[in-house]
């Protein structure tokens, strides 16, 4: 097909892909948010998903380095703010941290992604190239996972605070954000490839940012799942006890209330 197609069926079509490949389907966070994972399997999630936190402003950075117009880079820069931290906001990144930090590790061995899986890190980098290579309006396209983070988000704070005693509002500072930022973001960049795509290839390719996203998101999942729940840990990954704390290497530093049940 070669056809246009209208704003509505256009923005029809790139909500849809949420519906069959968006990571909230994923069996991986079918048992985190249902307090069925392990202490163990909840810290390796966020010691791999910090890779990810940290990709999203280079990735934003690599965007803008592309982008002439001076209303457009005004608008996204933004997004690294959200997440590096600007003035007296300390950023997603930060609040990630936070998350980690209650979950017993060492901050300097989460940022140095030493304990990241290999599968993991090559996911994100992916994504970085994606934004740095794509036509603009493709890249921004590639943002519109936001499109569907809401509702991830709030079954992850529900489910995580019920769940597991190691989990507080806190702790849940990151996603609570997101909660907010993410609906913004994503209402501009659907509005701006709506309006931007000149050509049903156009259109096409928004779609394919869209998947290629999913993908990057649902692979993460697939690796932690062989890795943690399968339990064929890849060479050089993290493994339970690496990277903790020194007062957290004593002992666990929390559990699910399901184990503990």
């Amino acid at each position: 097909m070669t056809d246009l197609m209208t704003p509505k069926a256009f923005e029809a079509a790139l909500r849809e892909v949420g519906k069959t490949r968006y990571h909230d389907l994923h069996r991986f966070h079918k048992k985190l948010h249902g307090g069925q994972c392990s202490f163990e399997q909840v810290q390796a999630w966020a010691l791999n998903r910090y890779c990810y936190q940290e990709a999203v402003p280079r990735k934003d950075a690599a965007f803008m380095s592309r982008v002439h117009d001076r209303a457009l880079r005004r608008e996204w820069i933004h997004r690294i703010h959200d997440h590096d931290g600007f003035g007296e906001e300390p950023g997603g990144i930060e609040r990630w941290l936070i998350l980690t930090d209650a979950l017993g590790f060492d901050r300097d061995y989460v940022v140095s992604r030493k304990g990241a899986m290999s599968a993991t890190k090559f996911a994100v980098e992916a994504y970085v190239h994606f934004v740095r290579e794509q036509p603009l309006v493709v890249a921004v396209a590639s943002s519109l996972t936001e499109l569907f983070a809401p509702s991830i988000h709030r079954e992850r704070i529900s489910g995580m605070l019920e769940h597991y005693d190691f989990v507080d509002d806190n702790v849940m500072a990151y996603f609570k954000r997101r909660l907010s930022q993410a609906p913004r973001d994503s209402d501009f960049a659907l509005e701006y490839v709506k309006a931007n795509c000149r050509t049903r290839q156009e259109q096409d390719g928004c779609i394919d940012a869209v998947k290629f996203k999913c993908d990057v998101l649902w692979s993460q999942l697939d690796a932690l799942w062989t890795g943690y729940v399968d339990g064929a840990i890849p060479p050089g990954a993290w493994r339970p006890g690496e990277g903790m704390k020194k007062k957290a290497r004593a002992g666990r530093a929390g559990k699910s209330r399901a184990a503990a049940a």
